[in-house]
């Protein structure tokens, strides 16, 4: 089954350009032009991927991320933007992306990260337990699920990612730069910035007490660690 990409992208140009090259490299492609449309579009076809352009007519493509994440979209967003500043990419993690890339950008690069999201979603359906089961917390691979006390928990994109290995590397330290190598798995990093702003999103939905956390735990100067003695009692 082919992988299905949306770009939501107000310059007709740039998204022509991008339909053409994805399809040619073999996905399946829906497109919208502005805010509105692409959310609609996201929510209907359910891509496995999003390339959504931030700065856009009716709504910005932070607004459409958020409603869709607010709608249970459980796929990989990756936000286009021009701005270069710290803290547009901050607003776009808190939004609930995963990634983003800054214009104008390196078509090869693109499409070098792309295979490399769906690379990574290839091997989570295959050659690993399906559930990863600690306690009161389920992780379903195939399924991009997690269930704490049997209520589901809704966790997008690298949120996912990052609490899955975590949960695979139990009461052990993990220091930010092993997550970013883990997760993104890009020549070129994010800063560790980023860890923290989603180790941030993982505690207000994981932890009784967000500020004074028991499951995710910082370990200072180093990284953080998924300590078990709260989720098995």
């Amino acid at each position: 089954m082919k992988r299905k990409i949306a770009i939501v992208e107000d310059e007709e140009a740039i998204r022509m350009g991008l339909r053409d090259s994805l399809e040619i490299e073999g996905y399946s492609v829906v497109a919208a032009e502005d805010g509105l449309k692409g959310e609609s579009l996201i929510l209907s076809e359910k891509p496995d991927l999003v390339l959504l352009d931030i700065m856009m007519p009716g709504i910005d493509g932070l607004t459409v991320c958020k409603r869709i994440r607010e709608k249970g979209f459980q796929g990989f967003v990756l936000m286009l933007t021009a701005k270069k500043e710290e803290l547009d990419k901050v607003a776009g993690f808190r939004a609930g992306a995963d990634d983003y890339m800054i214009k104008p950008f390196s078509l090869m690069e693109l499409l070098a990260k792309i295979k490399a999201v769906f690379r990574r979603f290839d091997s989570a359906s295959g050659g690993e337990a399906d559930r990863i089961i600690t306690g009161r917390l389920e992780i379903d691979i195939k399924r991009y699920e997690v269930k704490l006390d049997g209520q589901l928990i809704d966790l997008p994109g690298k949120e996912f990612d990052i609490l899955k290995y975590l949960s695979q590397h139990p009461d052990e330290v993990v220091s930010r730069d092993d997550l970013l190598n883990a997760i993104w798995g890009y020549d070129v990093f994010p800063s560790t910035r980023t860890i923290d702003n989603f180790m941030v999103r993982l505690r207000q939905k994981l932890e009784v007490s967000p500020e004074n956390p028991e499951i995710i735990k910082s370990i200072r100067g180093v990284g953080y660690k998924f300590c078990t003695e709260k989720l098995i009692r």
